[in-house]
């Protein structure tokens, strides 16, 4: 009897497994009824998997491996636009992340890479008054957290200074000038302040040029402490109304207006001309061939008034240039000029040098 009852036991765990088992996938049936027996080794084994491959208790442990996060959760993300920088809130588990800034009109996203644990990013100095949008993703336990700033040019349309230049000569000095904006108060005030690109130093006009009280125009006499790029920011004030500002990153290489070359002096013999010079100095040392030279020669005549050619000379050619003209030849004046030899931006006109004897 007692054997009898040993085998009725086993049979009523096996019904039992074979029950479990119908809940179950295929796979795990398949496992689970046994045709023979059915050992309580084999059964132990059987359920243990079971219950490990159940999907509800996977899914039960992600989520406990992955902490739910706030879906609401910011990073509050600031923007200080003199260093062009943004900042946010710093958060544990941080594996990677990216910025990215936008500027409205042009709408060509540039992006950067977060470098380790840092909760910034320092983007290169860029116009702002257009409206600028920068946006911070963060990967925090394998799930993206994303902020978006938008930064805007506060105050009234119209009211930010308008057709803004700058331009440099003799190599140390600089004017810039604007105009009031069309829907300007008449109690505007513009300032203007400009900072070196590379060493972040910002500094305001020292001489400003008025018109009628306002200011319109700054003079610099010394731009030794500016680099090959510079951030210009105008902005103003009024007791009636916000105003607008306006920025402009320039390269101070395309702003320069070089000066006419030095020691000009010219040459001749029974057949040809000779005319030599220097390069002028300029901002920064450059080398003869970022030059190209314009040369202005008049041919004085007693039958027409004069005859005049423009000749453009590449600096690489030794500053120098020669042409024939026979002796006696007709007085000549000599007049020259300079640019950069990528852009025909001439400087000023050199003083005329006469040579030859009339004819």
């Amino acid at each position: 009897m007692q054997s009898v009852r040993q085998l009725s036991d086993e049979e009523e765990t096996c019904q039992r497994a074979q029950m479990w088992g119908q809940r179950d996938t295929a796979r795990r049936n398949a496992v689970l009824a046994h045709p023979a027996g059915c050992p309580r080794r084999l059964l132990t084994t059987a359920l243990l998997l079971s219950l490990l491959l159940d999907p509800a208790i996977l899914l039960l442990r992600e989520h406990q491996d992955l902490p739910a996060l706030d879906q609401n959760a910011s990073l509050h993300v600031t923007f200080d636009p003199k260093t062009m920088t943004l900042r946010w809130d710093c958060r544990e588990n941080v594996t990677s992340g990216e910025c990215l800034r936008t500027t409205h009109k042009e709408n060509s996203p540039v992006k950067k890479g977060i470098k380790g644990k840092e909760c910034r990013c320092t983007f290169q100095d860029h116009s702002l008054h257009g409206g600028v949008s920068f946006t911070v993703k963060v990967n925090i336990d394998q799930r993206w957290i994303s902020e978006t700033l938008v930064y805007s040019n506060p105050g009234v349309e119209g009211t930010a200074a308008q057709n803004f230049s700058c331009l440099i000569y003799n190599a140390d000095f600089m004017n810039c000038t604007w105009a009031k904006g069309q829907a300007a108060p008449n109690d505007i005030q513009y300032f203007l302040y400009i900072r070196d690109s590379k060493k972040k130093i910002e500094r305001e006009c020292p001489r400003y040029l008025s018109d009628s009280g306002t200011h319109v125009g700054c003079h610099l006499q010394n731009i030794s402490g500016l680099s090959f790029y510079s951030y210009f920011l105008v902005n103003g004030t009024s007791q009636k109304s916000g105003i607008q500002f306006f920025d402009s990153v320039l390269m101070l290489k395309e702003i320069e207006r070089y000066n006419p070359p030095n020691n000009i002096t010219v040459y001749c013999n029974e057949s040809h001309c000779f005319i030599q010079w220097e390069k002028p100095r300029t901002r920064k040392t450059l080398s003869d061939r970022e030059f190209q030279y314009q040369l202005d020669i008049q041919r004085q005549s007693n039958i027409r008034r004069s005859e005049n050619q423009l000749i453009v000379v590449s600096g690489d050619l030794g500053n120098k240039y020669n042409f024939p003209s026979p002796h006696p030849r007709a007085t000549h004046i000599l007049k020259m000029r300079t640019a950069d030899a990528r852009r025909a931006e001439w400087g000023t006109w050199s003083q005329p040098v006469q040579f030859g004897t009339w004819a």
